[in-house]
């Protein structure tokens, strides 16, 4: 799928702390009326679309979107014996909301843009600069100090991309940091930006144990 076959305007789910980034999968559990009747209308459409994005959480702010989600296609579904869906959704494309669509709907649709993120949908991205090595040590200090456990030899193993988005959306980050994970503009500044966030959060736990 090019930019020129994607819709002008998308259904958008805001989840907060959910992350959605392109080539990566996402599952999504929906039992929600408004949402139940999204997932219907999305089944009835070509491109199977769903937007993901995160709402912000600041005071005075309820109910308003930050600018860029990313969109994913509808690619697994299953519907429970009591109505709920059970989906996954496989990132697209980032996009950026231009305005919200005005009418009644039970849930949100909005006019987006895909412009700027064309490498979105080319081939898979790389981080020239990447040293695994010390990438995983500063991972493993962080996992000891959350209490994480992961399967370190598939770490070791995966290619850059998958490694890096797998965990940009799997570690325990506030929704304000995961925004900014969405936003980076390559892997390699992704993968900085994760780290920073990472040993921001090791100083902040060795700093909230001093003062104990």
């Amino acid at each position: 799928m090019n930019k020129h076959d994607l819709p002008d305007i998308i259904p958008v789910f805001p989840l907060p702390g959910a992350l959605l980034l392109p080539r990566s999968r996402l599952p999504l559990h929906l039992f929600e009326p408004r949402y139940l009747a999204m997932m219907d209308d999305v089944l009835k459409t070509d491109n199977r679309l769903i937007g993901m994005v995160q709402s912000y959480d600041a005071p005075g702010h309820a109910g308003r979107l930050h600018r860029i989600g990313c969109a994913g296609r509808l690619t697994a579904f299953s519907e429970t014996e009591d109505g709920r869906y059970m989906l996954t959704l496989s990132g697209m494309s980032r996009f950026r909301i231009t305005e919200e669509v005005e009418g009644f709907s039970p849930y949100r649709r909005c006019h987006i843009s895909w412009d700027g993120f064309g490498r979105d949908l080319g081939p898979t991205e790389t981080d020239e600069n990447f040293d695994r090595e010390a990438f995983l040590n500063t991972l493993g200090r962080f996992f000891d100090d959350q209490g994480l456990n992961t399967d370190w030899e598939s770490l070791a193993e995966a290619e850059d991309e998958l490694l890096i988005n797998s965990l940009s959306m799997l570690c325990p980050f506030g929704p304000e940091d995961r925004q900014a994970l969405l936003e980076a503009p390559s892997l390699t500044t992704r993968r900085e930006t994760l780290v920073t966030l990472i040993e921001f959060a090791l100083r902040s736990g060795s700093a909230e144990e001093m003062m104990q």
